[in-house]
């Protein structure tokens, strides 16, 4: 992967000018977003807004027409999917998409691949050096699990567990990395009140330490965790800003009501109409 080292950017994730056409539709029009270590920023929009987007853009799974991504200082070209862990950076996806036969633990284990110092050829033939990789990784996904009060699931398959369970599982695997950026897509959807409360409050603890990125429909859970909030609308930048300014923003209240509308309550009954959508 080609970077070039930018000033003052060390801990910043910056995204300039990024467009995205797919066919005759363009899905992201000269976006620019940053996030910083110690800030959650929220992404929204209505449905097809080009929010997910973004994400597949920032991990590499849709290569941009035109802009640039820099993070840690440097500017990336071509990112690679799999390295997403070692350049540290992680993702949460919309569904859990967890490995069925495998438990709890060994999904898990899987987000912390990087760490492992032995190659191929000494876990085949199991070396000293595979056995304690092996034993390491198992100790940083329990510690994790534990730390998401999912340590007493360890053993069991993700099928046999409730869908909101699943969740905790799948932010445990992005979180084993030990990422410096997390991006969640879509962390509430499926949970209920006391889900939600739970969630908050792991964000809240993690975006003290990380830089986050949230893309979410459930209004309230932005509103509270968000430092800041950016808004797209057809691809583009309609407004950014905190909280509060964006609630009663209208701008963003006809993007999300096809019409002139007042008061943050607006909002919130606009995003609760989107949320479950695809």
């Amino acid at each position: 992967m080609e970077s070039r080292e930018l000033p003052g950017a060390a801990h910043r994730l910056s995204v300039e000018d990024v467009t995205v056409s797919f066919g005759g539709i363009r899905a992201l029009d000269r976006v620019s977003v940053e996030v910083s270590t110690g800030e959650v920023l929220g992404v929204i929009g209505p449905n097809g807004a080009g929010k997910t987007t973004l994400f597949n853009v920032i991990c590499g799974f849709v290569a941009p027409d035109a802009g640039t991504l820099s993070w840690r200082g440097k500017t990336l070209h071509r990112i690679r999917p799999h390295r997403l862990s070692s350049l540290g950076i992680a993702r949460t996806l919309q569904g859990v998409g967890l490995f069925g036969r495998m438990t709890v633990l060994e999904n898990v284990m899987v987000g912390a691949q990087h760490f492992r110092r032995a190659g191929i050829a000494s876990a085949m033939v199991a070396l000293p050096r595979s056995d304690k990789d092996e034993r390491d990784l198992r100790d940083r996904a329990l510690a994790t699990l534990a730390e998401l009060d999912c340590a007493g699931i360890a053993d069991r398959l993700p099928g046999t567990l409730p869908f909101a369970v699943q969740k905790r599982v799948a932010l445990a695997r992005a979180l084993v990395a030990e990422p410096e950026l997390l991006l969640l897509d879509e962390p509430a959807g499926g949970l209920g009140a006391d889900e939600l409360t739970e969630l908050r409050g792991v964000i809240e603890r993690i975006g003290r330490e990380i830089a986050v990125m949230v893309v979410e429909h459930h209004m309230d859970l932005v509103m509270s965790v968000c430092d800041r909030v950016v808004v797209l609308d057809f691809g583009r930048v309609i407004a950014a800003g905190d909280p509060a300014a964006i609630k009663s923003d209208p701008r963003v209240l006809e993007a999300y009501l096809g019409r002139e509308a007042e008061g943050p309550e607006a909002l919130t009954a606009a995003e609760a109409g989107n949320a479950g959508r695809p």
